[in-house]
């Protein structure tokens, strides 16, 4: 545990939308860094996990830095993929990172499965590991998860990434469709935080 709250943070993510949301998600008197204020590039993530990947990425932007760097490694499972795109989310989406190309690959991928698959309800969630790390140590590692299912359309121009095709559960629409104060409140990345924000 650290003797004295975190005042400035690294935030360990060249991912705008990400960038973004974190930021949301941290105490507003807080002095937040981008990796883009360093001019680092990412680190190859060979991590087997989400946790193991967030480690890799928050170890080498705090080296790089020399700054308490928290930095996240998310994606979606889809349960009749076998879990992926998982940990390749991103990878999902080309050198590019075109998510549309990622969604419509997710799409390609159930109708290989099951041709009927949207007039089911695929489960999926999606998984955020954060990792807090400091003077060449980890502070603390968590993971948040939110439960939902795939739409069977791409749907709404908020968020990033596979949000306008994700539907939480108990809702009708798709985090791409939600206001981003609602989204915040109940995603994944949101439950990992929670964890993490008493250092703060």
């Amino acid at each position: 545990m650290l003797k004295k709250k975190i005042t400035k943070i690294l935030v360990g993510t060249n991912n705008k939308g990400k960038m973004r949301e974190i930021r949301d998600l941290l105490p507003k008197n807080l002095e937040v860094y981008s990796t883009a204020d360093f001019k680092i590039k990412s680190p190859i993530e060979n991590g087997k996990s989400f946790k193991e990947n967030s480690l890799i990425k928050a170890r080498y932007f705090s080296k790089k830095s020399k700054m308490t760097c928290l930095s996240d490694d998310s994606g979606l499972e889809i349960d009749i993929l076998e879990g992926d795109p998982g940990i390749y989310s991103a990878r999902w989406g080309g050198k590019k990172g075109d998510f549309v190309k990622a969604m419509n690959r997710v799409f390609k991928e159930l109708n290989k499965k099951d041709k009927d698959w949207k007039d089911k309800k695929i489960k999926a969630r999606f998984v955020c590991a954060l990792t807090l790390y400091e003077h060449n140590k980890k502070i603390k590692s968590s993971i948040g998860k939110v439960e939902g299912y795939i739409s069977p359309v791409i749907k709404g121009k908020n968020g990033f990434g596979y949000d306008p095709i994700f539907i939480p559960k108990g809702k009708k629409i798709t985090f791409g469709q939600m206001r981003p104060s609602k989204k915040h409140k109940i995603d994944h990345r949101f439950k990992a935080f929670k964890e993490i924000k008493k250092f703060f």
